[in-house]
């Protein structure tokens, strides 16, 4: 397999401003995602995707000496990751980097580990659109999720409504942001939505922290000591 590693970090970020340069436990958050990357590949096949400068040197401070510095149409809160992941390809291309997936790791998710990115990397076979990581759903469709009938009432989303006990309802999970790794064909001819035959890698919920609310990052900054381990250096227990 030959992957190359995306990591999309834009300049804007009205939920968390700055964010993927914000210090998390003492460092910028996208070097947690560039850190793990490069234990899994050359540098030259991991492309750090921006349209801004700062973001550019902070990942040129980690070792990326080619951050791509992407269109500015593709630095607005409307570009889709799609478009972000084709105009990488393409970059790719140019530098004449051949690859068979893509694996998209994007910053705010900082406690995905090299054995994570592993696992989904393994998962993926080039007759899937993608291996993707999830979580176990905090709310689930046959016993606690809701939706209104046409008189504005609650009924469970799916099933009778009769489970007495989670247990007993079928497994749900939710996507949680960590790793993706893209089928290119696939990428190239529909939207990931789209992408129907999708192999889920299950992560912890501790490591399934998304960062995309002021309350996302407190969390993250209470969880750090314990699941980044003592030291805060940037490999988390399982990878050293």
């Amino acid at each position: 397999m030959r992957p190359l590693f995306v990591i999309p970090a834009r300049g804007g970020s009205r939920g968390i401003p700055h964010k993927n340069i914000r210090p998390l436990a003492g460092k910028p958050l996208i070097c947690y995602s560039i850190e793990v990357a490069l234990q899994l590949a050359g540098m030259e096949r991991v492309i750090v995707s921006t349209d801004d400068e700062a973001i550019a040197s902070v990942a040129r401070g980690t070792g990326i000496d080619r951050p791509h510095r992407r269109p500015s149409e593709l630095g607005s809160d409307t570009a889709g990751t799609r478009e972000v992941l084709l105009d990488a390809m393409a970059e790719a291309g140019r530098r004449g980097i051949g690859f068979d997936c893509v694996v998209l790791l994007q910053p705010t998710s900082p406690f995905r580990t090299v054995s994570d990115v592993r696992a989904c990397m393994d998962a993926y076979t080039p007759d899937i659109d993608m291996s993707v990581t999830v979580v176990e759903a905090s709310c689930n469709p046959y016993y606690d999720c809701f939706e209104r009938n046409d008189e504005g009432f609650l009924r469970v989303s799916k099933g009778d409504g009769l489970l007495s006990r989670r247990q007993d309802a079928p497994e749900a999970w939710q996507l949680n942001g960590a790793v993706y790794v893209i089928n290119p064909e696939s990428l190239a001819q529909r939207p990931i939505g789209a992408m129907m035959r999708r192999r889920p890698v299950v992560m912890p919920a501790d490591r399934s922290i998304d960062l995309d609310t002021p309350r996302d990052w407190a969390v993250a900054e209470a969880m750090a000591p314990y699941v980044l381990g003592a030291g805060f250096d940037g490999k988390h227990r399982d990878d050293r």
